[in-house]
């Protein structure tokens, strides 16, 4: 065969593999709203940036080629481009072949893009979109999700590990997702369950719909697997490139620095009347976040589930930060199980890969009741305390208003090693409110008073004024210092370039064991 037949031949392989599924199936995507996995890539990844490997690849079952039914690829999509220049590794499950289901093949491809991701220390992105297991290949599907979850969970901590569900995720499947870092699904699109509709019909005789069982809604609000609900699969993608923008390449590497043009020594004077004096008039935290951070831009994760506290991303003076705030607008700022857990996980994922965490202070304390306990409000809000505890990062606090009793140990306290923690003059610092202790603490004295209304409130001004407020801690070095809220931008910035060279570490160990 002559150079030229072999370059031919090499150009004809290259377009049955960019083919997928054949222009039948590409339409049949199309028409269910969804992109194929190459117009995926194309959408996420700088122009022109991406290299593909393993597009010869085929199923073990068969030999690949026109006229069979191994097609190349063996429906998945491998290999790196750049995301704003840096480097990424990806993969996309092309649903248009064999309905982007996993076999042997299709398993190694995905595995040896995660090695690559590895080694190399890069971003591992990887966009979701198949019937389940390949029935046809038996137990060798099986094993071959073994191989994605064991590399997830020893590349955790690593490299940051992020999954789209755009397409269906079933079964076995969605352990890999569950395994990440971050979760993204498109809505109306994606599902994502561990049993579909039938089984679960069939099991308990319950009548669901897929979107009704695990649509990017029930995820995003409900059980909170999914960190990012986007409008679409394009705001999906260019949503992970705007997240990957505020994390490192891996846990070597500090978050990049992004300079901009909002004046670090910024001062916003409407900070000092934003968070009304009564201690139980509810306000929006967020409004306080973004007048903090640069630009007012705050990427917010997992804002449906929760929502009584509030985590995310954002800048300050040009760095990356993970910010944790109590939301007095959901349940008073309460910390629940949910909202413990919530925390917990995102503290822990700025921990690992270096974000430094600033914790914005108003909670009257845990969620009481008989249903929060018996389903081990204890266990979850130790969680919380772990990850405050264990994060080696620079750790910075402000505490808004009130911060009660275990609550305002848990977030983010001095004695967790807490680097700098500052206090509006409003802050009411106690074991409870003033309220509540008044009750506790003058019981008698208001069981025998003549005016017993006028007699509380009067030892309830007392009580608030002798113990509620921020002094008591800072007197013994609780609190840094004492600011007014229009001071906190330039504070934080500044405390942050402070801490820029932190060095702190825990006990040599295995690894902890955190109250699962």
């Amino acid at each position: 065969m002559s150079n030229d037949a072999k370059n031919s031949r090499l150009r004809e392989m290259r377009t049955l593999a960019r083919q997928g599924g054949g222009a039948e199936r590409i339409d049949a995507q199309h028409k269910k709203g969804k992109l194929t996995a190459r117009e995926r890539l194309d959408l996420l990844l700088d122009r022109g940036s991406f290299h593909e490997i393993d597009a010869f690849v085929a199923s073990h079952n068969g030999e690949a080629g026109a006229g069979t039914n191994t097609p190349l690829g063996d429906g998945v999509v491998t290999g790196w481009g750049t995301i704003e220049g840096r480097l990424v590794y990806v993969y996309a499950q092309d649903f248009t072949v064999m309905g982007g289901s996993l076999g042997e093949a299709h398993a190694e491809k995905i595995c040896k893009i995660q090695d690559m991701a590895l080694k190399n220390g890069a971003p591992l992105i990887g966009l979701n979109d198949s019937g389940g297991a390949r029935i046809q290949e038996g137990v060798v599907s099986l094993v071959g999700y073994a191989s994605i979850f064991l590399r997830n969970t020893l590349a955790s901590g690593v490299v940051p590990q992020i999954s789209a569900i755009l397409g269906p995720c079933a079964g076995g499947a969605v352990y890999s997702p569950a395994l990440t870092d971050f979760v993204f699904m498109a809505s109306g699109t994606s599902n994502m369950f561990v049993t579909g509709p039938e089984v679960v019909k069939a099991a308990t005789h319950e009548q669901i719909s897929a979107e009704e069982l695990g649509g990017a809604a029930v995820h995003a609000e409900k059980s909170g697997v999914c960190h990012v609900a986007a409008a679409s699969e394009s705001d999906a993608l260019y949503l992970i490139r705007k997240l990957l923008g505020f994390l490192p390449q891996n846990n070597m590497e500090e978050p990049p620095f992004l300079p901009n043009d909002d004046d670090s020594l910024r001062q916003d004077e409407e900070l000092d009347s934003l968070v009304p004096d009564d201690p139980a008039k509810p306000y929006d935290v967020k409004d306080v976040i973004r007048r903090l951070v640069d630009g007012r831009d705050f990427f917010e994760i997992q804002e449906g589930f929760a929502p009584n506290i509030v985590v995310g991303f954002a800048r300050l003076g040009g760095h990356s930060v993970g910010i944790v705030a109590n939301q007095p607008a959901v349940l008073a700022g309460v910390l629940d199980i949910n909202a413990s857990e919530k925390a917990a996980r995102f503290v822990r994922t700025c921990d690992c890969f270096n974000v430094p965490l600033v914790t914005l202070v108003d909670v009257p304390g845990f969620m009481p009741g008989t249903a929060q306990e018996h389903e081990g409000i204890i266990r979850s809000g130790a969680k919380l305390l772990y990850a405050y505890c264990e994060a080696t990062v620079p750790k910075l606090t402000v505490i808004l208003r009130k911060a009660y009793g275990g609550a305002y140990i848990v977030m983010s306290s001095k004695q967790m090693r807490g680097d700098i923690n500052l206090a509006w003059p409003g802050a009411e610092i106690a074991v409870m409110g003033p309220d509540g202790a008044v009750n506790i603490i003058y019981r008698k004295e208001l069981e025998k008073a003549e005016h017993p209304a006028r007699q509380k409130a009067q030892l309830t001004t007392e009580y608030r004024e002798k113990f509620a407020n921020p002094y008591v801690a800072a007197s013994r070095g609780y609190l840094d210092d004492v600011i007014e809220p229009h001071e906190t931008r330039p504070r934080l910035i500044n405390a942050l370039e402070m801490l820029q060279n932190k060095r702190d570490a825990n006990p040599h160990k295995k690894h902890g064991n955190i109250p699962l």
